[in-house]
């Protein structure tokens, strides 16, 4: 059906495109020359703090007073779990509720919690985003803790309005006299292999727009737990978007301590010389995987990644720290190019770094069309097609 819709006429290029990738992707095959002798993904990667050893050594656990305390093994899942623990024992002012979150969720992030701090306190609601979304705003409102589960981040457009045009000016309409900054909303995003249209998009872009919010996307376990407490303890409402392939995928040691990682500041994960590679959530791993392919097989090249973790404030000036010294700038994310938050980040550092860019800043992110279900991997941007975008910058001649 995806075949003879590409077909039609006046998309037969985007169908051309579409076929000519199918030949050349990491997620189709497997044998294909620039991932020769790489393992892929998640659960090979070199960035997680897979031991105590490595929470000990990491500076920013070090700054939060928290790389020496007690560690558990958790993967995303549990550590949101653990978050949203504390913060229920912590706040009594907090309440946790949506679609189904008494029984653990659809994706079980709120397991036990209605068995241990009472159904008045956890609960499930009826199956509207909008009223999700209201009932938030005004528990927020009266100065309680609202986090709000969004069953899918699909399902999050019909409480656009409620997020938008209430809660995120509630606090600039009433000249600061009220305000909803205790309403946290939490929603699975992103691609996981079979979720077709309607449980595979990423909508950040539509609320990084939206002065009043904060947008935030987790790369990890220890990322998650950290930045899901500053967002709910933040006070702004916030928006935070969870990569559920991420769900469990891989298992880090979480600290299991009470901490929080800062929201609007980005982390370096590689540091490089040559070029500066932009993502955040999921996608961080696609990049960390065509940097290696990059580095192998052009010996001398080093290139900085960069997770941006929050896409509403986003770092700016650390990326464009980082462009200043490479010259050169790569982001990739899932959701599609056209409007993209690619696009926001390209423009401003275009702005700030003109005159020492060496190449074109590059865009890796998924189509312009629906999310496609048999035809996903062809919509992805694979560390393949980072690769092939991180050559063609380093690789430009005027």
């Amino acid at each position: 059906m995806l075949l003879r819709t590409l077909a039609a006429p006046g998309r037969r290029a985007l169908g051309g495109r579409l076929l000519q990738r199918a030949a050349y992707s990491a997620a189709v095959d497997g044998a294909v020359e620039p991932i020769r002798g790489l393992e892929l993904g998640v659960a090979h990667s070199k960035l997680l703090l897979r031991s105590v050893a490595a929470v000990r050594g990491s500076s920013e656990l070090q700054a939060l007073g928290v790389a020496d305390g007690e560690t558990r093994k958790m993967n995303m899942c549990q550590a949101i779990n653990d978050a949203l623990r504390l913060t229920l024992a912590s706040d009594a002012t907090s309440v946790v509720f949506g679609e189904d979150v008494a029984f653990g969720g659809v994706f079980r992030c709120s397991v036990g919690l209605a068995s241990e701090f009472g159904s008045e306190r956890i609960f499930n609601t009826p199956l509207t985003e909008q009223g999700i979304a209201g009932f938030g705003i005004g528990l927020a409102a009266m100065g309680h803790t609202a986090v709000a589960e969004i069953q899918f981040a699909d399902y999050i457009l019909p409480a656009f309005d409620q997020i938008v045009n209430e809660a995120a000016k509630y606090r600039y309409r009433s000249g600061n006299e009220f305000n909803a900054g205790g309403l946290t909303i939490r929603a699975p995003c992103a691609a996981v292999g079979h979720g077709g249209l309607y449980h595979s998009q990423s909508p950040e872009a539509f609320f990084a727009h939206v002065p009043g919010l904060k947008v935030v996307v987790p790369r990890s376990a220890v990322q998650a737990k950290g930045l899901l407490l500053a967002a709910i303890r933040d006070p702004n409402p916030a928006i935070v978007l969870e990569p559920k392939i991420l769900y469990r995928s891989a298992v880090e040691e979480v600290p299991a301590a009470d901490y929080v990682l800062p929201l609007g500041k980005a982390e370096v994960l590689r540091p490089g010389k040559d070029a500066t590679v932009v993502g955040y959530g999921s996608q961080i791993y696609a990049l960390e995987n065509a940097i290696q392919m990059v580095e192998r097989d052009m010996p001398g090249v080093s290139c900085e990644l960069i997770d941006l973790r929050t896409i509403l404030p986003y770092d700016v000036d650390m990326v464009a720290e980082s462009v200043t010294r490479t010259g050169r700038l790569i982001i990739a994310h899932e959701a599609p190019r056209t409007q993209g938050f690619a696009a926001e980040l390209a423009a401003e550092i275009q702005e700030r770094c003109f005159l020492r860019l060496e190449s074109p800043i590059e865009r890796v992110c998924g189509l312009s069309t629906p999310h496609p279900l048999a035809f996903e991997r062809l919509y992805m941007p694979c560390a393949v097609r980072c690769y092939e975008a991180i050559k063609r910058s380093l690789e430009y001649s005027p």
